[in-house]
């Protein structure tokens, strides 16, 4: 079962907590801190499979979750880092911000391998935080959480050359003739529901890669029947191949297909009919009379592309096609288009440092941490700004909640280094 789309729920590992522990040696201050730091939590990575043209799997498992870091040890012991989550897709996915639908990445081009989410960072056992003035840290940084999210996976097809035309007119027995991709192939409408690609060796002249993209109808860059799915794969194609049934056999006007496809492609994205165009004028195998007359006719309405006469069937006219599509693709950039990412994961609210809050023999509530510490370090409290900053940092990093938590009541003492003040709700 082909599958060139999927919706699936991926998240990282959280990192592991730092540790609080102290070694325990004669005249060091309760032994002196020795917890260690936690392990990082998994990375969700997308890797390109080259033996992958589908997104059949993503159809059958649809979430992914990285592990976590273990935690941090005594004597400094290092909690081991988690393994990463490898997922693999096929050249050509792009994965998009489910919410959004804004890209994060293009599996395309050199871009092979792509981590997505990054694993919480381990956090930072007691032993990191002694200093001269507080020599004892009974607090270690928790590890930081992973991430989570919806994302769209979407498959867009890489190729040269994209047929485009309507149901039925022999796109798909075109490229079975030219290349070794095996369709399958019926006459009735619609046989084709999925894009199929085929490598074209064209002799002497070097080679390229056709797609037959699903057959269009009116109303597709609208999505009218399976419309956006169809279209979405031309969007890499470097020349488009307008396959027509020359000779009506289903009593379709050539030339108005033609109009019609090429102004869904401009409903879709106007940029697709500044890209280099060729009409294959198939099925004159089925044309008896007038032959001339059928293609001049579809030449006159479309002065300005090439008209080549073939027959899929028998093979008529299709290396005058093919060393034309070489000879077009020799003039233009066959860089493989990719999709500029325009998401970025905010990683910001990662950065809590820990803080204890603890009552003392004396009564006193202290207040210690590396965030209390810092933020102290650079708020004047003299000033009436500064104090204000100080009192609605109290309440929004949680440390009123703690000491709430820690039984304090009005009068009550606070130090945080150096500072002491009276607490009153």
């Amino acid at each position: 079962m082909f599958a060139d789309s999927a919706k699936i729920f991926i998240k990282s590992g959280k990192g592991g907590d730092g540790h609080v522990s102290f070694r325990r040696e004669l005249f060091v201050a309760a032994g002196g801190p020795d917890g260690g730091d936690g392990g990082k939590g998994g990375d969700i990575i997308f890797e390109v499979d080259e033996g992958l043209n589908t997104l059949t799997d993503f159809r059958m498992k649809r979430k992914y979750v990285a592990g976590d870091g273990e935690p941090g040890g005594k004597r400094k012991c290092h909690g081991a880092d988690a393994k990463s989550l490898i997922l693999k897709v096929p050249e050509g996915t792009v994965i998009k911000d489910f919410e959004t639908g804004k890209v994060i990445a293009d599996m395309s081009g050199g871009n092979k391998r792509e981590v997505i989410l990054r694993g919480g960072k381990g956090g930072f056992g007691n032993m990191n935080f002694a200093t001269a003035t507080m020599q004892v840290p009974k607090f270690a940084k928790p590890g930081q959480p992973g991430k989570e999210m919806f994302v769209l996976l979407e498959l867009k097809v890489i190729a040269d050359v994209g047929l485009v035309g309507f149901p039925n007119v022999g796109k798909s027995t075109l490229l079975s003739r030219v290349s070794n991709a095996k369709p399958k192939i019926a006459n009735y409408h619609f046989t084709t529901l999925d894009p199929h690609l085929g490598v074209v060796d064209v002799k002497g002249a070097g080679g390229f890669v056709m797609a037959d993209i699903p057959g269009l109808i009116e109303g597709a860059s609208e999505g009218v029947g399976l419309g956006h799915d169809f279209l979405k794969h031309i969007e890499r194609t470097k020349v488009l191949v307008h396959v027509v049934d020359a000779a009506s056999t289903e009593g379709r006007d050539p030339v108005e297909d033609i109009k019609t496809i090429m102004n869904e492609l401009k409903n879709y994205d106007e940029n697709l009919l500044k890209r280099p165009q060729l009409i294959a004028a198939n099925k004159i195998d089925a044309i008896y009379d007038e032959e001339n007359d059928k293609i001049e006719r579809i030449q006159a309405a479309f002065p300005d592309i090439k008209v080549f006469p073939i027959s899929g069937v028998s093979g008529k006219g299709i290396q005058e096609l093919l060393y034309e599509l070489v000879n077009v693709l020799s003039t233009i950039d066959r860089t493989v288009k990719v999709f500029e990412k325009e998401f970025e994961i905010d990683y910001s609210s990662d950065k809590n440092l820990p803080f204890t809050v603890e009552k003392d023999e004396n009564g006193v509530f202290v207040v210690e941490g590396p965030r209390i510490e810092k933020m102290l370090g650079y708020t004047n409290l003299d000033s009436e700004k500064g104090f204000d900053f100080f009192q609605k940092f109290l309440k929004t990093s949680g440390v009123l909640e703690k000491l709430e938590e820690a039984g304090i009541v009005d009068g009550d003492t606070v130090r945080m280094y150096g500072h002491e003040f009276d607490y009153y709700k």
